[in-house]
């Protein structure tokens, strides 16, 4: 998925575990009570996440960590851990914004403020299990068919994957699933959803066999000695749909790729440079280059969240200027400022008592400075997907979301499907759903601040769409 790469501050629920260490915790002293699990909740913008933590008290030192189990955070280091009586305070390292929980233990629970950039948010913690959200999608074992745990080398980096077949003897068609920008697992974890599981179970019940792998650094994968690229990830890819064309239980002839967001931006890459991918299903792949899908990608959402037509018109020009800097190579120091002028528009939008400032705001001009100038934002600004695509002649199926909010159907399917037609491709089918956001699933207004609270992971409609267009074309594989 493409993940906020618009510079926006401020997006609580997305940045939510964040804080520097408390000068004060060291002098504070052991209580009874305190130690051990503990499970509770935060209401954060309408929605709520759950949170865990495990706090331990060991020769005069406390420890622990935190599990958000929506946002995929597990065993998160506790830092600057105080108590004092009944009163606790503890926060996680090196995140802006500064995070703060500050909380009073009375009658076996927790109750108090998380604390973030100017917001204040309750909490509770207790001893008993939260129930985490509802996701009535998510398959549950035991499954009907094979799962294999698999892993392979793509230059210095092993990537680590399950690979699910048909029980049946036979070759069967297969499919790579591709993960959007940001490295995730090989489940797609987000909010809670895990998209690629129900995919993978869904299309391997019907006779496809289907290959899901953790990203570079993510789960059983190793992270390279320096940072990858979009190019790299077309490497990654690649060397995935070799290790399927060489399974026993595999046709080779019938390997395609299924990549969301960024990962359908991967997987036209990868078929016009390989001819061993036979097909493509693009779900919320971009068809104009990165820079115009962050300024519009930025304006959707920021006109959701409320802002008026001139402070939409400030914030585009602003962020165009520092993106520009961006793609051209300017020095840090100028894009830094551009950085620090887009923030302060975006701050103006906010509450005075809500606004950053200090120490804080210089941390989140530092850190999102930094994060334009890795190497994968350089590259995605300028890469034209349009490129690959009129190289690509196998059958491609390119599906949207009427009310994606990040990769808008408006702006890239005529796109993808007139490149297409440049490159002769005489098979291409181009849906776009009524009613779906960026992850697919039914929703009212296509807000990224909706995918953790809607149950739904993705449309049914959508995943008998891609199975039937697979399974069209190349059956669902045949005994020996």
């Amino acid at each position: 998925m493409f993940r906020y790469h618009q510079i926006q501050i401020g997006v609580f629920a997305a940045a939510l575990l964040l804080s520097a260490p408390l000068s004060r915790a060291a002098a504070w002293q052991q209580p009874s009570g305190f130690t051990g699990h503990w499970e509770g909740a935060m209401d954060v913008g309408g929605t709520e996440i759950t949170f865990m933590i495990d706090l331990k008290y060991e020769k005069g030192e406390w420890s622990g960590t935190m599990d958000i189990p929506v946002q995929g955070a597990k065993g998160l280091s506790l830092s600057g851990i105080g108590v004092e009586g009944t009163e606790i305070e503890f926060a996680l390292a090196d995140i802006p914004g500064n995070p703060v929980w500050r909380g009073t233990l009375s009658e076996g629970k927790i109750t108090g403020t998380l604390s973030q950039s100017g917001m204040t948010i309750p909490f509770y913690l207790g001893r008993e299990a939260v129930a985490g959200p509802s996701r009535p999608q998510e398959p549950k074992p035991p499954f009907p068919y094979r799962e294999e745990e698999v892993s392979y080398s793509s230059g210095e980096v092993m990537l680590a994957g399950t690979l699910t077949l048909p029980p049946e003897n036979g070759l069967f068609p297969a499919v790579l699933l591709i993960t959007g920008s940001g490295a995730q697992d090989r489940n797609e974890l987000i909010f809670g959803h895990k998209p690629f599981l129900l995919i993978a179970d869904f299309l391997t019940r019907a006779g496809i066999a289907v290959l899901r792998v953790d990203d570079r650094g993510v789960g059983g994968s190793t992270r390279g000695s320096s940072p990858a690229t979009t190019a790299d990830l077309v490497q990654d890819v690649l060397r995935g749909v070799r290790l399927l064309r060489e399974h026993p239980g595999i046709d080779p002839e019938k390997v395609g790729l299924i990549g969301h967001s960024e990962g359908g931006l991967i997987a036209p890459m990868a078929a016009a440079e390989s001819n061993e991918v036979v097909f493509i299903v693009m779900l919320a792949g971009t068809g104009v280059p990165g820079m115009e899908i962050l300024l519009e990608q930025t304006m959707l959402i920021t006109k959701a969240a409320g802002a008026t037509q001139e402070q939409l018109e400030a914030q585009w020009e602003a962020q165009h200027h520092a993106l520009s800097l961006v793609a051209a190579g300017a020095d840090s120091v100028e894009i830094r400022e551009a950085v620090a002028n887009l923030i302060a528009i975006q701050q103006a939008r906010q509450p005075e008592g809500r606004r950053l400032e200090g120490e804080t705001l210089d941390d989140v001009m530092t850190g999102e400075t930094r994060k334009v100038l890795q190497p994968w934002f350089r590259y995605f600004l300028t890469l034209d997907p349009r490129t690959a695509l009129r190289s690509v002649k196998v059958p491609v199926l390119a599906l949207n979301g009427e009310l994606d909010l990040q990769v808008p159907p408006y702006q890239n399917l005529p796109e993808i499907e007139k490149a297409l037609k440049e490159a002769g491709n005489t098979d291409v089918t181009i849906r776009e759903f009524p009613g779906l956001n960026h992850l697919f699933q039914t929703t009212t207004t296509g807000s990224p601040a909706e995918y953790a609270g809607i149950e739904e992971t993705m449309s049914p409609e959508v995943l008998e769409t891609i199975r039937d267009w697979i399974l069209a074309r190349f059956g669902k594989g045949g005994t020996r």
